[in-house]
């Protein structure tokens, strides 16, 4: 359990624009900072940052918090999971109690596995630099290859010994849990035997982009035609190889900064171009490139360059994944390396300048990648010729953007001499076959079969006062600490300054009016004891909340507010806004809460009146009654005061 005080450090510490730019791309608007969400697929930035308020909200799908919930949901970790992530990025140290047996039994399985993907990571690298078999074998090989210390130290790198057992024999020892070494994949169990997954290979760890152990690649170092050349981590509760892109950690500031991401296909390549000084760079790791790969990558750039290594067979079959890019509304140009050579072996062979000028001269958009591959094929074959116009045109159907699309029917028409209005018609029909398919595949309502339906039985509406609740709740957390009214005192004659969080919580504690929802309940009584001390209360105390269900509430309602727009405040325009209302507002919006309470009551009273008519108890009748008339009395004064309104 971390402690409170360490707990407002590591809140302090934390900018929350700081900490969500890691993760996603922001611009200044305004006074706010504006992104792509990195919650929901999306095309328009709705995603919001104030470092003002120090919130997020994301106007699109709705996600709202502090910079720990942003932790919390981007990385799918617990509240002390998150304050540790952070605490770790500023240099706090964190000092917990000792768990328990029981408490350890009890933590999340996915914080498990990411202890043991470290715990793996750190034995690795420990075994490639300090044991005498890593050395001769592992490190020999990467010093063979031509790798620099400092990049295998930066992607930790490492090496897993050749006995079949040594590393899983060595987490039992340590205290770690067989079926946890097994769901990670790390240690495979055979009947009464386990023994290591990775045996005799050199490890690369993928990460995730907050730089958590998420799997595993390894290479295996002997030639063995049995044995796969590469082996990957097994789809576990944290590890999915469809989700993740291999140095994308390490990559992600620089994708952000050169605006530009390149794709490649193995671990050597990413760290290949990392000593060619070329960092915006991830690899695939060896699997067919995913929808959901792309749009990780879409997070921080929209520009994306697909490094082919010059094998024509190899890349006729990985070329499928440029549709994927294009349908995903990405800008993608594609790099041809010459023959034989891919990123890591050919930035090997060049000076860095030479490296990174290749790659700019020689980029290419898709078609005329594609039409220069395939076209030596075609010959004078007028059929070979259609179906790859119709290869092209397919491509560009899948894009979504209708002037992307246009740009490169253009081209295609000049290319392959066939007029526009032919690529037109063809990418129509295409894109309306996909509509039809997709329509087929996931029917709408208007799709389905309507069966027939009973008489709808009247809805009896149920009244609550959460409407209310929150109404207040919104006007403590915005205005708690602005003046409502000055009043002389009776006893001294001095002027007292009342708040409007003094005036609704003496109008709501006289009446003895408590709050139905718990965190409603929680925020007020907060306000209570500090109205009673004579404090005020910022409204960051309940941001910076340690509950997430409060922190993520009180920014959603901050993050409603709106800003006079510039453009009005140049003309001198008046707007009355509602801190200038308040006297109205806040009167009104206390009578509503009561009203509502009152309705509720009178509720509870039918009920009970009911049940004693039923019983016969004559003297429970009349005392609801008159309870009855006196609650329906209050809610016709307070109706009156709201200006003779009707209380729905």
């Amino acid at each position: 359990m971390i402690d409170r005080p360490t707990i407002d450090r590591i809140l302090s510490a934390a900018e929350i624009v700081e900490v969500i730019q890691e993760f996603v791309p922001l611009k200044r608007r305004g006074a706010n900072y504006l992104g792509l969400c990195p919650f929901h697929n999306e095309k328009t930035p709705s995603f919001t940052v104030s470092p003002s308020k120090e919130i997020f909200k994301c106007f699109g799908c709705g996600k709202v918090g502090n910079v720990v919930n942003f932790v919390m949901e981007h990385e799918h970790l617990t509240y002390p999971e998150a304050l540790k992530f952070l605490a770790k990025k500023y240099h706090i140290e964190v000092i917990e109690k000792e768990l328990t047996p029981e408490e350890l039994e009890k933590q999340n399985e996915r914080e498990s596995l990411l202890v043991i993907t470290a715990y793996a990571s750190r034995q690795f690298s420990e075994n490639l630099f300090q044991s005498d078999e890593g050395i001769s074998v592992g490190l020999a090989y990467f010093k063979e290859r031509g790798f620099r210390h400092n990049t295998l130290k930066k992607f930790e790198t490492g090496y897993s010994f050749e006995k079949r057992d040594a590393f899983s024999k060595k987490a039992l020892d340590d205290g770690y849990k067989k079926n946890f070494l097994v769901k990670t994949g790390l240690s495979i169990e055979h009947e009464d035997h386990i023994f290591d997954r990775f045996s005799g290979r050199i490890m690369f760890p993928i990460h995730s982009l907050s730089g958590q152990v998420l799997g595993f690649g390894g290479r295996i170092l002997k030639a063995d035609a049995r044995t796969a050349k590469y082996l990957n981590s097994p789809e576990s509760e944290i590890y999915h190889k469809s989700r993740i892109l291999y140095g994308i950690y390490q990559a992600r500031k620089a994708i952000t900064q050169e605006d530009k991401c390149y794709l490649v296909e193995g671990y050597t390549d990413v760290m290949s171009m990392h000593e060619a000084n070329i960092e915006n760079v991830v690899a695939s790791s060896g699997t067919s490139l995913t929808a959901e790969q792309v749009r990780l990558i879409k997070r921080f750039t929209p520009n994306i360059t697909i490094l082919y290594d010059g094998d024509p067979a190899g890349i006729k079959a990985s070329i499928r994944g440029i549709d994927i890019v294009l349908e995903e509304g990405m800008n993608v140009k594609i790099v041809l390396l010459p023959d034989n050579e891919d990123p890591d072996s050919y930035s090997k062979k060049v000076s860095n300048e030479e490296f990174s000028g290749f790659l700019k001269e020689n980029e290419t958009d898709f078609i005329r990648f594609k039409t220069k591959l395939l076209l030596e094929e075609v010959a004078d074959d007028p059929v070979k010729k259609a179906n790859l116009i119709r290869d092209i045109v397919r491509s560009i159907a899948v894009i979504p953007e209708s002037i992307s699309r246009t740009v490169y029917i253009k081209e295609c028409s000049t290319l392959m001499e066939v007029p526009e209005a032919v690529l037109y018609h063809e990418v129509n029909k295409m894109r309306q076959q996909r509509s039809f398919q997709d329509r087929n595949k996931y029917p709408g309502p208007e799709d389905l079969p309507v069966p027939p339906q009973a008489p709808p039985k009247p809805v009896r509406q149920e009244i609550t006062t959460y409407v209310s609740e929150k109404e207040i709740i919104r006007l403590l957390l915005k205005f708690g600490s602005n003046e409502f009214e000055r009043k002389i005192r009776v006893e001294d004659g001095n002027e007292e300054v009342i708040t409007v969080a003094d005036y609704i919580v003496r109008e709501i504690v006289t009446d003895e009016l408590n709050f139905d929802n718990t965190i409603f309940g929680t925020i007020f009584e907060e306000f209570r004891f500090a109205s009673e001390q004579g404090v005020f209360l910022d409204d960051k105390v309940f941001i910076k909340n340690e509950d997430p269900s409060i922190s993520r509430l009180s920014a959603d309602i901050l993050a409603e507010s709106h800003q006079l727009s510039r453009i009005w405040r140049n003309k001198q325009t008046y707007v009355e806004t509602e801190d200038m209302k308040l006297k109205d507002i806040v009167p009104d919006t206390v009578l509503k809460f009561k009203g509502d309470k009152i309705k509720v009551r009178l509720k509870e009273i039918m009920v009970q009146l009911e049940n004693a008519v039923r019983t016969g108890d004559m003297e429970r009748v009349l005392s609801l009654q008159k309870k009855d008339q006196a609650l329906k009395a209050a809610l016709k004064i307070i109706s009156q005061q709201l200006g003779n309104r009707i209380l729905l």
